[in-house]
């Protein structure tokens, strides 16, 4: 091939399909499929599973946040409990989450109106009918990254770096974070983009992901990667919501290390070092719950909170009549 030939086209038959994780079962008639990879990982590290290519970049989204917080942590910012936790959160809106944000912008005399964030409901469906049943509209703190918005501005202020452009990628903070990622990850950022947030966004393999939610857990105490995991695991109801399955598994299963991400990312680390990460193909959130539950299963997580983030049933009308089942 010379200099001047084009490579050979890929036809999309012949990249593979990753597997099925999931099928969705109606009145026992399967109408649905929900593709994606897996890894699992055990106590001292070792890949113990693969479905699909945990190898291959994906962008964590939101499962990130920890790595976020502890590049926070890295810079200066000396945060604890639950504005620790709030910096590695994508919270659910309610009021004390709101109430917090607001307090953190102001220890740091910032406002409402240094945030980045776009104008967005509460996470929680929950939440956000009653904050539009109040009369009130998008707002920049209510969506459910400005936890981790008020915690960059925070460190920025406190190194003198400008918060206009925080959310550069070439910003102090945001190549401190680049860094923190692949440390934990043990792996070098494949690609950087930019998250729903508008914050830049790293992208990592599966496996790596499930690599570093096992540095933060099995970190040195007092180090930013263990300060940031025992934080969310004390207070995990400011990582997430009252209604979400990362509390759930937090506040349950003792020591667990959970980071769900837009488009169906979801890692977990346990006490001991075990660990997993996932990601569904098309991002259909509906499929994360009943992937989520088989994959802790078969990391030998025995607990009722298991069966519960694992449930997703189908209706017609109030009967119930299918569900959403793991397929592996």
């Amino acid at each position: 091939m010379t200099s001047t030939d084009a490579p050979p086209a890929i036809s999309p038959a012949q990249v593979p399909a990753p597997p099925v994780l999931a099928e969705v079962v109606r009145s026992g008639f399967v109408e649905g499929h929900h593709r994606g990879s897996l890894v699992l990982l055990a106590a001292d590290g070792q890949v113990e599973r693969v479905l699909g290519d945990p190898a291959a970049p994906v962008f964590p989204r939101s499962s990130n946040k920890p790595m976020q917080a502890a590049a926070i942590l890295r810079a200066g910012l000396d945060l604890s409990g639950e504005r620790l936790a709030l910096a590695a959160a994508s919270h659910s809106g309610e009021p004390f989450h709101l109430d917090l944000v607001r307090r953190m912008l102001t220890e740091h005399g910032l406002s409402e109106a240094d945030l980045q964030t776009p104008p967005d409901l509460p996470l929680d469906p929950v939440e956000a009918e009653a904050y539009l049943a109040a009369g009130k509209v998008r707002e920049r703190i209510t969506m459910n990254c400005s936890g981790k918005h008020a915690a960059m501005l925070a460190v920025c202020v406190r190194n003198g770096w400008d918060t206009a452009t925080y959310l550069d990628p070439g910003h102090p903070l945001q190549r401190l974070v680049a860094e923190v990622v692949a440390d934990a990850a043990g792996e070098p950022v494949a690609a950087v983009g930019r998250d729903g947030c508008g914050a830049p966004l790293m992208a990592i393999g599966l496996t790596g992901l499930a690599r570093a939610f096992r540095t933060f857990v099995l970190a040195q105490p007092g180090s930013a990667e263990r300060r940031v995991a025992d934080a969310m695991r004390a207070h995990p109801r400011y990582v997430a919501g009252t209604r979400r399955p990362d509390t759930w598994l937090m506040s349950e299963v003792p020591g667990a290390l959970s980071k769900m991400g837009a488009e169906a990312v979801q890692a977990v680390a346990l006490a001991d070092g075990r660990a997993l990460a996932f990601k569904i193909d098309d991002g259909s959130g509906r499929a994360l719950g009943p992937v989520l539950a088989r994959a802790l299963e078969l990391l030998g997580v025995d607990a009722p909170v298991v069966a519960r983030i694992g449930r997703s049933p189908l209706l017609a009308g109030a009967d119930e009549v299918g569900e959403i089942r793991a397929t592996f």
